[in-house]
């Protein structure tokens, strides 16, 4: 071996022979990302009467590092609606930036008609992520839109990364489906419900749900983004943190910490 610093690692050239890189140059097919690597967790949204409420961690996990914890993951468009994105970062960053450039060509094309509804932003996002997928370059990624539809009512939907679309009342990606939906539906089990449901009502439900979150979820940071959607626009505060978290509930749970017999 060549021990000199510059040649750690390779073999001596007067006795190898020089090194060949050819095996480098592949002619295989094309490959694309295989999974995710820095990634955000839950996003969870519910509508009420008047527009939809909707929330993320701001936190990246470098696989179950929590390396990154100022990363905003609700982006609003046009202000009138909002993308929460769940899923990989790196593909997150991707439609952010597409995002800003069809906001840039709706405000040029129709200065003075109304831009894209959220409904429509919806759609458009779902037939984005189809053709990646059928391209077999999937985002990885899972989104809730919310905003207002053509008509003017509170409009909540979800796209995943193989372009699957449904919408509901309340919605959550990640975790949040298992342990922060069943919170929601217990309040807006239908849209009756959440036709009745004040401002003030669903900010404390998503409130709720983030704290459960943060204490259930490993991959969930107690700061966090909040959007509130209505006809007059959309109100997003980017540095909200959970009030009196705690862990020590956990010293009156048997089996915690150190045990004296």
């Amino acid at each position: 071996m060549d021990h000199r610093p510059q040649a750690w690692g390779r073999p001596r050239d007067d006795v190898y022979g020089a090194y060949d890189a050819s095996f480098m140059n592949s002619n295989g097919p094309k490959q694309n990302t295989q999974q995710p690597i820095v990634t955000g967790t839950s996003v969870i949204a519910i509508k009420f009467k008047d527009g939809v409420v909707m929330a993320a961690d701001n936190l990246a996990s470098y696989g179950s590092l929590a390396r990154f914890t100022d990363v905003k993951r609700l982006r609003p468009f046009a202000n009138s609606s909002v993308v929460g994105f769940s899923g990989d970062v790196s593909d997150m960053q991707y439609l952010d930036r597409h995002l800003t450039d069809l906001a840039i060509s709706e405000a040029y094309d129709s200065p003075d008609e109304p831009r894209l509804s959220a409904a429509n932003l919806h759609r458009y996002l779902a037939k984005l992520l189809y053709r990646r997928r059928s391209k077999f370059d999937p985002l990885w990624n899972h989104l809730l839109v919310a905003g207002l539809d053509d008509a003017g009512e509170p409009f909540l939907a979800a796209a995943d990364l193989l372009g699957s679309t449904y919408s509901s009342p309340s919605l959550a990606t990640g975790f949040g489906s298992m342990l922060a939906q069943p919170i929601m539906r217990r309040h807006v089990p239908d849209e009756e419900a959440a036709r009745k449901l004040s401002r003030e009502q669903a900010v404390d439900i998503v409130k709720e749900c983030m704290k459960v979150l943060y204490y259930r979820d490993a991959r969930s940071l107690d700061c966090y983004s909040l959007a509130v959607i209505t006809k007059d626009g959309v109100e997003l505060k980017t540095d909200e943190k959970l009030e009196n978290q705690s862990w020590a509930f956990a010293e009156r749970i048997k089996g915690y910490g150190t045990q004296t017999v």
